[in-house]
């Protein structure tokens, strides 16, 4: 049976029995900062289960995306070695809110077992708490031939629990015997063991308590039914195959990977690299689909791991340039039905794995021969752990993931000091806090809420003033202080779109606003004067936006709408919005896109920007429309937003339709101009276009023209002719630049003779040491290349000072790096540690410098001592 018809067999039954069908919920969870990734069925019910939220349903089924690979739930190390360890994986289930329980619950797990997917009945076994004599009995009940087939296990098996306290109840799960052949051999083996033959199918969660802190279990009023049913190893029973990784999910995938490196898979302990690639590109392809994008962080930086892991396993395959992104297509072949979302997105799921694919390449290459040359350092002293600085190093400086840190150490014998690291870590975290320049925000443990309503009444997108009451005087345990009105025209920070300022008067003071802030819906206005008295709760109050201020954002927020549709229109439609800032006096807009973008294409999005600006369209606001409404208009939603069942709809003409609860302008003629001021990089996968807009789009106009005015004047030119007399200019200077090159070749050649007649030897290696004028890194290179091309052997060191700073290019001839081991990187990163610097390159060729130039000559005199050290006998 294919695993797509037990998919649907599975829906399909479920919905027979009265439950509602629900879409696999996103791996990114919403609104819950506990889990990393979507790691269950039940999650997207949470709130359901606790009583925090109502859905029109009280049965449901689903088939849920779900991600094990961090945190507590962390399967990655073990994906590969065995037959059922996964990152990304299907979970099928069935939920009860509050309806049925256990003895419906019993009876569809076996019905559909035996009846609608066949399974033998004497292969079925059951397990179940040790305390569950309900269950046993419901069991039987359902089918007599149980009998001696129900296994109790204790709390550690067969009891769940969402956390030390809450909801909670026993489970059962039903148990395949797969047969001997998959058994360990131990007399001892059965139900229970850990080896593959009795292979757990579906574990049914019974919540039916509620643990209190002193452990004691209450009964729930309303008991609920949780399960989950691993697609995978489903597939693999029904398919009669020995792995997961040998169903119809994995083995398209394997076969792309066999014709890419021209090996066959094996299904043992060879077959790991293949069956760690596998896996690996089914998570990749979702996470990324799902807006997670490869980072040093969260579940950027687990997705960077996986990425990295699954591209070492390829090297060890032979794959040394960039192929994970070939995967994505067989992944779209085997789920892009049932999952559009990664069909629609392939386009940019190939291009941010092939983009960190080719920045792993350059920190292998980069990282590798750092930790060889710590490695060798280590084992040449006897030593057997790497320590934690250079781990974090390794981690900081070059990218390299501590988990392959850790690989490589152990193939050498030796091992990693994880301790070390994580203080080097934490110290760092230490700077970055330090150096954060936000003050401390209104936690949520200190909002406001005595005597508070539940909601502040926000009138701001009607009115910039108005008549209200002050509800509280509040002051944080920063010390700020903030007042709450019932009814307020201040716009609380949101969605990148800045606070508003302005005056808030009552009777006895006149308070300027500094910011608004809104927390558990309470919208709070900083107080930017000196501290006023808290009796003026009560008081009547008039309320007054700064309307030049919030005039000035929403012309920045209607103009990110356009931007984000120009952008999408010109780039693809795997461009999404990745985060924005909405200020007075300017904009920025993030968005997922892994290329830099060219002037041309800068200069196509800003016009047709301000196209869209000129042609003056109407700016509507939709509000309460509900979201599956809204989705269905083609209302662009923002990634990682929570909506509620109803939402605001920003209408611009017949161009722009996004979901967006913050102020905007009524037509885009307001705007007046759009000027794009730079386009940078954030993150991998992430650009940032920061724009003005109206003034101050006018005013940046006006400084580039006064200086490109001043620029001609200096050339004696006029704007007609300008440019070509600037080229020529140029080209003078690189001619001059170049003349001047060759002269300092022909000095330095001149010097060679004699400087190596003159030279210290190290056995029988001359060291020649001699100080240079350059200009450039460069025209460093340049007389290296001169001094290799006049010198047949020998170690040389040129060293150029810059006022204080030092360069210097260290060289070795190749003779004496095949015959003698003589590293240049090694002799550059030598002398820069003795001076305060830094350096690295090739063994023929290395370059170094430091700050301070007072220490050089000292350590040029010592250069024979240096080469010694490194010199094989």
């Amino acid at each position: 049976m294919k695993s797509s018809e037990v998919r649907e067999k599975f829906l399909s039954y479920f919905e027979s029995q009265g439950h509602k069908r629900v879409p696999s919920s996103s791996l990114v969870p919403q609104d819950d900062p506990t889990l990393l990734f979507t790691n269950a069925g039940m999650n997207q019910f949470k709130k359901v289960f606790l009583g925090q939220e109502k859905r029109d349903y009280k049965r449901a089924a689903s088939s849920q995306k779900c991600m094990r690979a961090g945190g507590k739930h962390n399967d990655l190390e073990n994906v590969g070695q065995t037959a059922r360890h996964h990152t990304f994986f299907e979970m099928l289930g069935n939920f009860s809110f509050g309806d049925y329980f256990k003895k419906d619950a019993v009876a569809y797990a076996w019905e559909f077992c035996t009846k609608v997917l066949g399974l033998p009945k004497e292969k079925l076994y059951i397990t179940i708490y040790e305390k569950d004599d309900e269950a046993e009995k419901f069991w039987l009940a359902t089918d007599s031939s149980l009998k001696g087939r129900i296994f109790r296990f204790g709390e550690k098996d067969n009891f769940w629990s969402m956390g030390e306290t809450g909801p909670c109840g026993p489970c059962s799960e039903l148990v395949y015997d797969q047969g001997e052949e998959f058994g360990c051999g131990k007399p001892t083996c059965g139900v229970g063991c850990e080896c593959d033959r009795y292979l757990e199918l579906w574990n049914l969660v019974f919540m039916q308590f509620d643990r209190d802190e002193n452990g004691k279990l209450n009964p729930l009023p309303a008991p609920s039914v949780d399960t989950g049913m691993g697609l995978e190893r489903t597939a693999a029973v029904l398919q009669r195959v020995n792995s997961n990784y040998e169903t119809d999910l994995f083995i398209p995938i394997i076969e792309k990977v066999e014709k890419l490196t021209g090996k066959k898979y094996s299904p043992d302990a060879k077959g790991v690299s293949f069956r760690v690639i596998a896996d690996h590109i089914r998570a990749l392809t979702f996470c990324i689909a799902d807006g997670v994008i490869p980072s040093n962080e969260g579940r950027g930086y687990v997705l960077r791991r996986i990425l990295r892991r699954a591209a070492r396993h390829g090297r060890l395959l032979d794959l040394h340039q960039p192929f994970l992104y070939q995967l994505t297509d067989k992944v779209i072949e085997t789920l892009g039905k049932v999952y559009p979302e990664i069909k629609a997105k392939k386009q940019h799921i190939d291009l941010v794995i092939k983009s960190e694919e080719e920045g792993f390449e350059r920190t292998l290459d980069r990282g590798i021969e750092l930790f060889e040359s710590v490695a060798a350092g280590i084992l040449a002293k006897g030593g057997k752990v790497i320590p934690g600085e250079e781990v974090f190093k390794l981690y900081d400086t070059y990218g390299f993931p501590v988990d392959l840190t850790e690989v490589m150490a152990r193939e050498k014998g030796l091992r990693t000091d994880l301790e070390g690291f994580e203080k080097e870590l934490e110290k760092q975290r230490e700077r970055s806090r330090a150096s954060g320049t936000f003050t401390a925000t209104v936690g949520m443990s200190g909002t406001p809420d005595s005597g508070v309503k539940s909601e502040s009444k926000f009138v701001g997108y009607e009115t910039l003033e108005t008549e209200s009451v002050v509800q509280e005087v509040w002051e944080s345990p920063a010390g700020q202080q903030y007042l709450v009105l019932e009814v307020t025209p201040f716009y609380a920070e949101a969605g990148g779109q800045v606070g508003d300022t302005g005056k808030i008067k009552t009777e006895r003071a006149n308070i300027t606003v500094g910011d608004t802030r809104k927390e558990n819906e309470i919208i709070l206005h900083l107080v930017a004067d000196s501290k006023i008295d808290k009796g003026l709760k009560g008081s009547k109050a008039f309320a007054q936006v700064d309307k030049v201020r919030r005039k000035a954002i929403m012309k920045n927020h209607t103009v990110t709408h356009l931007l984000h549709k120009a952008l999408r229109d010109n780039l693809g439609e795997h461009v999404h919005q990745a985060g924005s800032l909405v200020a007075p006096d300017r904009m920025r807009f993030d968005f997922t896109h892994f290329k830099a973008l060219d002037n041309p294409t800068l200069e196509k999005i800003e016009y047709e920007v301000n196209q869209r600006i000129w042609e003056n369209y109407d700016v509507s606001p939709l509000p309460d429309i509900p979201l599956e409404e809204a989705k269905k208009m083609g209302a662009m939603a923002l990634f990682g937003e929570k909506y509620g069942d109803k939402v605001r709809v920003i209408k611009i003409g017949d161009y722009s339709l996004e979901l967006c609860g913050g102020t905007h302008v009524r037509t885009t003629g307001e705007i007046g101009l759009f000027r794009i001021t730079q386009e940078t990089a954030v993150a991998a996968g992430v650009r940032r276009i920061e724009a003005l807009t109206g003034e101050e789009a006018y005013k940046i106009t006006q400084q580039e023209k006064s200086r490109l005015l001043q620029g001609i004047g200096l050339l004696q030119s006029d704007t007609e002719n300008y440019l070509a007399k600037l080229e020529n200019l140029l080209q003078q200077q690189k001619s001059q630049e170049k003349r001047i090159r060759e002269l300092q070749g022909e000095i330095l050649k001149s010097k060679l003779e004699e400087l190596l007649a003159k030279a210290p030897k190290v056995e029988d290696v001359p060291v020649i040491t001699v100080n240079v004028d350059a200009s450039s890194k460069d025209d460093l290179l340049f007389l290296a290349d001169v001094f290799r091309a006049k010198i047949p052997t020998a170690v040389g060191v040129l060293a150029w000072v810059n006022q204080d700073k030092v360069s210097f290019v260290t060289v070795v001839t190749d003779d004496l790096v095949k015959k003698r081991g003589l590293k240049a990187g090694d002799i550059v990163k030598e002398i820069a540690s003795q001076i305060g610097g830094e350096g690295g390159g090739r063994p023929n060729l290395a370059f170094g410098g430091a700050k301070d130039n007072r220490k050089l000559q000292e350590v040029l005199n010592h250069l024979p001592t240096i080469v010694s050290k490194f010199l094989k006998k």
